[in-house]
């Protein structure tokens, strides 16, 4: 059974609670799903590229359309355009192959000081590391499962 609160615990948690800003999240909803679906559309064009005027197969159009949309993310992070869209869309914008790219970048572009080799190089692959030995190891168990279940 928890404690009774005291008066001055009642004072702070009142004085935190008009000091907590307001979120909205009507809005936050709205612009995460219409910068999504904006990051998508691109997608969608980038894959129609592919199909269309390039004449790729179908494998390769998703890999291209993949390779595209990495590229853009990590691009637009490391010219600092990416992080801005972030604070407006919220979590439309991580949704999306975009948002890797921003994850992986983001975090070595902390590291530009020391350098692009020894900085930004050595620090992204220590980031995407992890990500790609989880990737390939959830890859490899949802394979198994797949055959096991058949």
């Amino acid at each position: 059974m928890p404690k009774p609160q005291t008066a001055q615990q009642k004072q702070y948690q009142q004085r935190v609670n008009e000091k907590m800003p307001r979120s909205n999240t009507f809005s936050q909803c709205i612009r995460a799903f219409v910068s999504g679906g904006i990051i998508c559309c691109i997608g969608q064009a980038v894959r129609d590229l592919g199909e269309g005027p390039l004449g790729l197969s179908q494998d390769d159009t998703a890999a291209f359309t993949a390779m595209v949309m990495v590229f853009l993310g990590a691009t637009l992070t490391g010219l600092g355009i990416y992080d801005k869209i972030g604070t407006w869309a919220g979590a439309g914008s991580i949704v999306p192959i975009t948002g890797f790219a921003n994850s992986i970048v983001s975090p070595a572009m902390e590291f530009k000081r020391e350098g692009f080799v020894m900085g930004v190089g050595a620090k992204l692959f220590s980031i995407a590391g992890p990500v790609l030995v989880y990737g390939v190891s959830a890859s490899i168990l949802v394979g198994l499962i797949a055959y096991l279940m058949r």
